[in-house]
């Protein structure tokens, strides 16, 4: 259509349990018939797929679109967060949080026909991200229970899919015991004893649970979801009231906000976007306005 309007494609192979690849074609058929031109980037590892991408916005690339879960989208991230290039998720994983909290259609197609209307009338979000590091993240960060569940299910090969968190979820359980950790809060310390801690720019994690309910990526702030000292019994039957964020009601967990969050505790790894971000101690840090986002629609409810 002459608009020349370019995408650079990261496409997660394994995604959704080998999902990707199809929904990668439905979104690049949907990308040429909409007038965008993309060009599927051949990284093999994660790595690869960072520098790939940074090469594509160094080079101009209209749009960074991540073809997976969250792990294609956390890559997608450190090649585009503060730089003016946008970045698209279509979701096709296991886990789609921040396609979930940004409103991203959940059909291929229909989030890469998202994508070209939002480049065609110049319509670009900007939203806030997480820094660790060197590291941006999108979603949650989190340690204690959940990172331990994360790092515990990415070690295992069977089952496959969702029921891999199951599996990992009970083996935590058997050995289940608070952490004591500082946590700073914009200079406010304190040392407490936790089961785990989720910072959130957004709300959901771990494949649509909303441990940060009220988190909206466009406030500057993260909220910061401390659960404290918990039984095995208690965490089980609060589980599920995670999906709804109703487990922030429940009297050993407490709700913070903050610009800087500080982790200290010895043995303790962080993840954020479902993957290995740093081991403990870390910082996390919101920078305001640092992704901007296209194929999105800003969530209406709470």
């Amino acid at each position: 259509m002459g608009t020349g309007l370019s995408a650079a494609v990261l496409v997660s192979p394994g995604a959704g349990r080998g999902r990707a690849p199809a929904a990668a074609d439905a979104a690049l058929d949907a990308l040429r018939a909409a007038g965008v031109t993309p060009r599927v980037l051949p990284a093999t590892t994660r790595a690869d797929a960072e520098q790939q991408a940074a090469a594509a916005v160094a080079d101009g690339v209209s749009v960074v679109v991540a073809v997976g879960g969250d792990g294609a989208a956390h890559a997608g991230l450190q090649a585009v967060a503060g730089t003016p290039t946008p970045l698209a998720v279509v979701p096709a994983g296991t886990g789609n949080d921040l396609a979930l909290a940004l409103g991203v259609p959940s059909d291929p197609a229909a989030a890469a026909r998202a994508v070209a209307e939002d480049l065609h009338a110049g319509s670009v979000r900007s939203v806030d991200a997480g820094r660790t590091g060197a590291r941006w993240w999108a979603t949650v960060l989190c340690c204690g229970f959940d990172s331990a569940v994360t790092d515990r299910a990415n070690r295992l090969r069977w089952p496959r899919g969702p029921r891999r968190y199951d599996v990992a979820i009970l083996a935590e359980l058997a050995r289940l015991r608070p952490h004591e950790l500082t946590l700073t809060l914009d200079g406010e310390r304190s040392t407490l004893p936790v089961t785990l801690v989720a910072v959130g720019n957004t709300a959901w994690y771990g494949g649509g649970m909303r441990v940060c309910p009220a988190a909206d990526p466009a406030d500057g702030l993260f909220h910061v979801t401390v659960v404290g000292p918990i039984s095995r019994r208690e965490l089980i039957r609060t589980r599920p009231r995670l999906t709804a964020g109703t487990h922030v009601e429940h009297p050993a967990v407490t709700v913070h906000r903050a610009v800087r969050v500080e982790l200290e505790a010895p043995g303790l790894t962080t993840y954020a976007d479902g993957e290995r971000v740093a081991p403990l101690p870390a910082v996390a840090e919101c920078v305001p306005g640092a992704l901007r986002v296209v194929g999105t629609r800003p969530r209406s409810d709470p």
